[in-house]
Parts: structure tokens; C-alpha cells; sequence
């Protein structure tokens, strides 16, 4: 896990929760586990814009803060999975209202970004 050099205050309990799961894949993968998709190749195809090696450091970083649990089977090539632990199971609704807000807002989130790509390109050809 990143070691800062700078040691963190937690104040509240957004700083705690930003820690958690303030990084670019880490609702997903809270979810995916949910949902089953319990390798990292799968969870690798189940979101394939992640890298192996950013998805390695946030399972990584989710494991050491006790959301999540490797298991490490002793067979051949090794199976590893993990899964939800109880503190991670409560984090869910979390998740699970992020996801269903995403997909609310969607559509007008896209419309948005459109309108701005055509304002850029309109100010660079004038």
C-alpha cells in the first residue's frame, strides 16, 4: 500500500470513507466481489479499462483496511479469491447507491461532456 509521507488526520467520517473507497476502481470491485466475481481474472475482464496493476494495488489497499479477504488455495497454477468481509458487507448500500445514481444520471452526465467538447472545438477554430 502507498505509504504517505505526510500521516493523514481522519476528522470525520467522509475522510475515513474517502480513504476506503476513494480510488478509481475500488466501488466496482466492492460490487463485482458482491456479485460473485471473486478472481482477479475476472474481475480483470469484468472491467477491462483497469490495469491488472491498478487493480492489484486497490484489492491490495482493500484487503489491508479489512474490507475484503484473499484466499490463497495451495493448487496448481494457485487460485486466489476474495470476498466480502463483514465490514465490507456494510459498505454495500454505499456502493449500491453510487451505482444506481451513476446510472441515473447517466444520460445527462454524457449530454453535459458533449455540450463542452463542442464548445471546445468551436473556440479552437474561430
Amino acid at each position: 500500500m502507498y505509504e504517505r509521507k505526510i500521516k493523514r488526520t481522519y476528522i470525520c467520517g467522509l475522510d475515513i470513507i474517502s480513504e476506503i473507497i476513494g480510488g478509481k476502481w475500488k466501488p466496482c470491485l466492492i460490487n463485482l466481489i458482491h456479485k460473485n466475481v471473486l478472481r482477479p481474472s475476472d474481475l480483470q475482464r469484468a472491467m477491462p479499462r483497469a490495469s491488472r496493476r491498478a487493480l492489484t494495488i486497490q484489492l491490495n489497499e482493500l484487503e489491508a483496511h479489512g474490507i475484503i479477504t484473499k484466499t490463497i488455495y495451495p493448487v496448481l497454477p494457485p487460485k486466489v479469491e476474495y470476498r466480502l468481509t463483514e465490514i465490507g458487507e456494510c459498505l454495500l448500500p454505499i456502493t449500491i447507491a453510487m451505482d444506481n445514481w451513476g446510472n441515473e444520471y447517466m444520460d445527462q452526465f454524457k449530454h453535459l461532456l458533449e455540450g463542452k467538447e463542442t464548445e471546445q472545438d468551436e473556440g479552437a477554430n474561430p
